[in-house]
């Protein structure tokens, strides 16, 4: 019984698409008279309603190709391809937003940024206030030429020149032969890369980590940056203690071998 239905609905279907296919190309036939009847002494006069007309019939029915005689068949899909870029064109249109910034301003914020090196975002933002030329401080910074060396030191600048007030301090894993867990800290001078301190525990709370570094520093020796991992083992009690003896924490970046 559904084999049956299934079979009269798909005849209904295709007979229903005949008709449809038949009007559709009466369609073409009338339309390419009505062109042919305003036809000059040279060419047949096409107006933008036709080529939408004839485009619109061969996009439902693309058989229909055969049945156009007033232009060749490369035209109408030559017709079909611009209007679909025209339409995505108009589709992914800009849907607002800040106004475009003029030629010179853009110069003036490169050429200001090339000629002051040391001047930030922030600097040329109010320079240009000053100057009576309203713009958003992130619009100077995407316009900003763009410098041969960064503007702050790195991170071998920073370490050659500091290196008398930098320790490090890491923690690592002994197991024994029981098979048991020990944490190992290491406080490490990076002047003379001298071993500091080396303890050992089966619980490295932040409170005994905060009493290792008081231990390994005397007040009137204690580093000015001390750099370490991000292990969850430095909490607060720790941060308080190296505050505390004026020591700058320096935690590593994420991921960080």
């Amino acid at each position: 019984m559904l084999g049956l239905l299934t079979k009269l609905l798909l005849i209904l279907r295709s007979r229903l698409r005949s008709q449809a296919r038949l009007q559709a190309e009466i369609l073409v036939l009338r339309q390419q008279v009505l062109v042919l009847s305003r036809k000059s002494a040279l060419r047949a006069r096409l107006r933008n309603l036709d080529r939408l007309i004839l485009v619109w019939l061969y996009r439902l029915f693309p058989s229909l190709l055969k049945a156009i005689t007033v232009v060749k068949p490369e035209t109408v899909l030559r017709w079909h391809r611009r209007g679909f870029r025209a339409y995505w064109h108009w589709k992914s249109r800009p849907a607002g937003g800040r106004p475009k910034i003029g030629r010179e301003i853009r110069a003036l914020i490169r050429r200001m940024s090339r000629e002051n090196p040391l001047w930030g975002a922030p600097r040329i933002h109010g320079e240009l206030l000053m100057l009576g030329i309203e713009v958003a401080q992130s619009t100077v910074a995407k316009y900003m030429g763009r410098c041969g060396q960064p503007t702050s030191q790195g991170w071998k600048t920073f370490l050659r020149n500091h290196t008398a007030g930098i320790a490090s301090l890491d923690l690592f894993v002994v197991r024994t032969i029981s098979f048991k867990l020990l944490y190992g800290l290491v406080i490490l001078g990076q002047l003379r890369r001298r071993l500091i301190r080396v303890s050992v525990t089966a619980n490295p709370t932040e409170e005994w980590i905060a009493g290792q570094v008081t231990e390994a520093f005397p007040w009137d020796e204690a580093p000015c940056h001390l750099i370490r991992d991000r292990d969850c083992a430095f909490g607060a009690a720790y941060t308080r203690r190296i505050r505390a003896m004026g020591i700058r924490d320096h935690p590593v970046a994420a991921h960080s071998p």
